[in-house]
């Protein structure tokens, strides 16, 4: 991704946000309907398919939530040091993990000053990331 901005930093796979999602999503639909039309001695079968359906649902959703927490546990403790680097203070516990996350795309020069101006006035993620002057890209996320 060249250039990373505010508005092209969210990062959508195609084959994992579509294909994957939709493909789950048409299982779980079409074994709820195979359930609803099967004959009695078939039902055991298609609650079986459902079932099956529905763990891939599981797994789908849990596996994305997982990597995205593992991720801003990494970006909270990088960021921290980033900032003892550059002001040889550690980084206020009172910013939150989402503010830090938005902070992380502060180019060094601004990096102090965006997250003092995040803590007294509260900045949310995207109000953070909006402040951003110079943006510093992350082409290494999940």
């Amino acid at each position: 991704m060249n250039g990373q901005n505010f508005k092209n930093h969210s990062r959508l796979v195609l084959g994992w946000h579509g294909l994957t999602f939709f493909s789950i999503l048409a299982l779980l639909v079409g074994s709820i309907v195979n359930i609803v039309h099967s004959a009695r001695e078939n039902l055991y079968s298609a609650s079986l398919i459902c079932l099956v359906a529905f763990i891939f649902l599981l797994f789908f959703i849990y596996t994305r939530v997982f990597v995205l927490k593992v991720q801003d546990r990494a970006i909270r403790v990088e960021e921290s040091l980033r900032y003892f680097i550059l002001t040889g203070k550690p980084l206020s516990s009172k910013l939150t993990v989402q503010q830090i996350i938005g902070l992380r795309f502060a180019s060094d020069e601004e990096y102090p000053d965006l997250a003092a101006k995040t803590l007294q006035e509260n900045l949310s993620n995207k109000q953070i990331k909006q402040a951003v002057k110079n943006w510093k890209g992350d082409y290494h996320r999940a």
